[in-house]
């Protein structure tokens, strides 16, 4: 038996050497990996980079896309609201040839003429009123200078030859007009 127990005791004296040298290289393995080489930072900080830069190109496609989106759907609810007037006038030229009254055909392009305003008015359209103001070249294109009929009009508008319009209080169309001198 203390043969036996010699031999368990050279046994558990090998295996218990193993073990400290497995633990030590365990050790010398995980100091070695827990130190990146210059290399692997520049990997892993060029990784980052690509990624971030994919992001925020998908991000800038996405607005971009919105945006287009934005416009569209806007431009869409402006036409949906001028589809009335358009039919308002296929049928006044439809029965353009039939009427004999001018007087109620005429009132008829007028009525239509009144919807299709107030339906741009309704998107923020405001015409620009230029007669007899002073000329004002942030809003008005002088097209013409006169000689003014009387000393008060000298470097105002004589006459529109083109309306101007706002939207939204943004100059879109520039009044074109005829100055005095």
């Amino acid at each position: 038996m203390s043969e036996e127990k010699e031999i368990n005791d050279a046994f558990e004296q090998e295996i218990n050497a193993d073990t400290t040298e497995s633990t030590e290289k365990e050790t010398v393995v995980e100091e070695v990996k827990s130190e990146p080489t210059a290399e692997e930072k520049y990997s892993e900080l060029n990784d980052k980079f690509l990624r971030l830069y994919s992001e925020f190109d998908n991000y800038r496609k996405r607005t971009n896309k919105e945006k287009i989106d934005l416009i569209s759907s806007a431009s869409a609810g402006v036409l949906k609201d001028l589809i009335p007037v358009l039919d308002d006038f296929e049928r006044a030229i439809a029965n353009n040839e039939q009427v004999e009254d001018t007087a109620a055909l005429k009132e008829g392009f007028q009525l239509i003429f009144n919807k299709f305003k107030a339906t741009l008015e309704s998107k923020g359209l405001k015409p620009m009123l230029a007669k007899g103001e002073a000329f004002d070249s942030e809003i008005h294109e002088a097209i013409a200078n006169i000689p003014a009929p009387s000393s008060d009009l000298v470097g105002k508008v004589i006459d529109d030859v083109e309306k101007g319009y706002y939207l939204n209080e943004k100059v879109i169309r520039y009044a074109k007009v005829v100055v005095g001198q």
